[in-house]
């Protein structure tokens, strides 16, 4: 007989869960992806807007892509608790590692989807009648790896339907410069969870997980590179569109140099704290983005 696996004294019991199981399932202290989720819905209200937007909405989709992110994470751990118990960077979490059981984590799901409910509640009835797409994007991110050879895009897509719903949410309609914003944002996580997924090609080869960064294989810079690439166009064409001052151009001109450089650090291996370095830098490229969105419109 097998001898059954020795239990860590330190992690707790999924029959009596902690506190801190169920901030490491929602990743209570990183929060780069909410970041990553909620500027993309800033640049579009501001956008919008033409300018600052009102602040009710700033508020309502801040709380929201904290709340949708947190239960996007906790789905994707339900998931693929199978394979993060393969993988060495996520066997700790706490569904893999058995600090919290299924059962907990779909009440902790539960929860976060009510409050994103009431969050919904407070918008006009186009923006709610687009949520339901929000959600079945949510579910099928995490199932992707095990079809797509570039799942990256289904996040990206995810990622950019808030876009949608921050400008119906700001102008109860759907127009042109919207689907641009969206489309940017699809390709900009193509592009920095691509080097996400740098960190984990060894782990997700042996386990047969899907991901851009094995499907590019050496040519995983020039992805990253097309990638941001479109971005920056996309977002010029949107702010084309809506007429922005040169401030905008400007600062998608210093954006493009810094993934550039980004890109061609990728023609030779690097590291995986070098990878999730480079990822969470992309924060900062989400921030001068809003800051040129907002000086073409201010100054």
């Amino acid at each position: 007989m097998a001898e059954s696996a020795p239990v860590n004294p330190h992690i707790p019991s999924a029959s009596n869960p902690s506190w801190s199981a169920v901030s490491r399932l929602v990743r209570l202290k990183n929060q780069t992806g909410t970041w990553l989720l909620l500027l993309p819905t800033i640049w579009s209200l501001v956008l919008a807007a033409r300018g600052i937007p009102p602040w009710q909405l700033i508020l309502i989709f801040s709380l929201g892509s904290f709340v949708m992110r947190s239960a996007g994470v906790a789905l994707n751990d339900l998931a693929d608790c199978s394979f993060d118990r393969r993988v060495a960077r996520t066997q700790d979490r706490p569904l893999a590692s058995g600090a919290l059981s299924p059962t907990h984590a779909l009440l902790v799901l539960t929860l976060l989807l009510t409050l994103a409910i009431i969050l919904l509640l407070l918008l006009n009835p186009l923006t709610q009648l687009l949520s339901p797409i929000a959600l079945l994007l949510a579910i099928l991110y995490p199932f992707a790896k095990r079809v797509i050879h570039v799942p990256q895009a289904v996040l990206g897509i995810a990622f950019g339907w808030g876009t949608i719903m921050a400008w119906t949410a700001s102008r109860g309609t759907i127009d042109l410069p919207v689907w641009f914003i969206f489309a940017a944002t699809v390709c900009w996580a193509v592009g920095y969870d691509t080097i996400y997924a740098l960190q984990d090609t060894e782990d997700d080869q042996r386990i047969g997980v899907k991901s851009s960064a094995l499907f590019f294989g050496s040519s995983v810079w020039l992805a990253v590179g097309v990638s941001v690439t479109a971005m920056v166009v996309l977002l010029g064409i949107a702010g084309w569109l809506m007429q922005i001052g040169w401030l905008f151009y400007g600062m998608l001109a210093a954006v493009s140099l810094f993934c550039l450089r980004q890109a061609l650090t990728l023609r030779r291996p690097i590291l995986p704290a070098q990878a999730f370095h480079m990822f969470q830098q992309h924060v900062w490229v989400g921030f001068a983005i809003l800051a040129g969105l907002l000086g073409g419109f201010l100054l």
